[in-house]
């Protein structure tokens, strides 16, 4: 009727292991470990407690109850849908949600789940921002639809104790109809643009071609013009220099005139040297192409002079030659009484 020691072993090694499992059941349930980025809301007795940061934390045991929520900054991508821009065209658009919980009680008491929460406000905010642009603004402007979705929905998380970092649009796919017209819109500017540039660099050539021709002239004029007024001045330092040597020969002319005159005056002249002076000037004047030649009055005196002169020389000449002869006598020559010339005048 004894159990035998094997029986034994057993019952305590079932024991054993149910006193084990029921341990274990016991920490798992009440000694909770809160990994770091994590906090740990404690609800005791269905009533909000406290919020335990990482860490080991031990629980009352079926009367508290720990719940687990991420505090980091976690991404929410949702799936493409279609939005109707101003100008009614459809686009299907996609975006990405980095939001935050920074008030955890917040989080798990003012709505049910924060996270779908956020996905669907994300929605409509993105119907609403897209339709109140156009198709190019929706293409071009990301950081104007980021920065005014951010602004509609920052109210309503900021309630849920969740803040929205930053929105990023993925994707933005337009019809394939809408897609087609923009290429051959695109085509079209790259046409006009190619256009321009060409009228715009035959126009600016046209323009420098102008501006060499007019810069040529103006170069050719000033080249000119500086000839020119090279010239005159040649010319002028030509006139100048000859003026220059005109009055300097006229000066040397005064000069000789003046020192000749000045040694006339200061020489002594002998009469009968004047006289011959005086007739050889009556022969030069003689001797000209003039058809009358007048005679001043006073050149009578001059006539007498000029014989009286003569017939020295000649008296002179044979007394001379009767002293080379030995016997000869001189004989004077009466000299001639001095003709009266008529009066000029008539």
């Amino acid at each position: 009727m004894f159990a035998s020691a094997g029986e034994v072993v057993g019952i305590v090694v079932v024991v054993a292991l149910a006193a084990v499992g029921v341990v274990t059941v016991f920490l798992s349930r009440f000694v909770k470990i809160v990994q770091q980025g994590s906090v740990g809301v404690v609800k005791r007795l269905g009533e909000f407690k406290s919020v335990d940061q990482p860490g080991m934390r031990i629980l009352v045991p079926f009367v508290d109850k720990m719940e687990k929520v991420d505090v980091r900054e976690f991404p929410m991508t949702g799936d493409q849908q279609a939005v109707i821009t101003k100008d009614n065209v459809s686009l299907q658009v996609s975006a990405t949600i980095f939001c935050q919980v920074i008030d955890v009680k917040s989080a798990l008491f003012e709505i049910n789940d924060y996270q779908l929460a956020v996905d669907q406000l994300s929605r409509t905010a993105l119907r609403a921002v897209f339709g109140e642009l156009s198709l190019d603004q929706a293409l071009s402007e990301r950081e104007t639809i980021n920065s005014r979705m951010q602004d509609h929905m920052a109210d309503a998380t900021a309630k849920w104790g969740v803040r929205l970092n930053r929105i990023e649009i993925l994707d933005i796919t337009p019809p394939l109809n809408v897609v087609q017209a923009m290429s051959e819109q695109k085509e079209a500017e790259q046409h006009k643009r190619a256009a321009i540039l060409k009228s715009e660099g035959e126009q600016q050539a046209a323009v420098n071609s102008a501006g060499g021709r007019k810069q040529a002239a103006v170069l050719e004029a000033e080249g000119a013009k500086q000839s020119a007024i090279l010239r005159a001045e040649a010319q002028m330092k030509v006139l100048e220099l000859q003026a220059e040597g005109e009055k300097k020969a006229l000066e040397l002319r005064g000069e000789g005139e003046a020192s000749r005159l000045t040694s006339i005056d200061t020489a002594t002249i002998n009469p009968h040297t004047l006289a011959v002076l005086q007739l050889k000037a009556l022969q030069d004047i003689a001797s000209s192409e003039n058809a009358k030649i007048v005679v001043p009055y006073e050149a009578t005196s001059l006539m007498g002079a000029a014989e009286v002169l003569l017939s020295t020389l000649r008296n002179e000449n044979l007394s001379d030659a009767a002293k080379t002869n030995g016997s000869a006598t001189p004989v004077a020559t009466p000299a001639r009484p001095n003709k009266e010339l008529p009066p000029q005048g008539t």
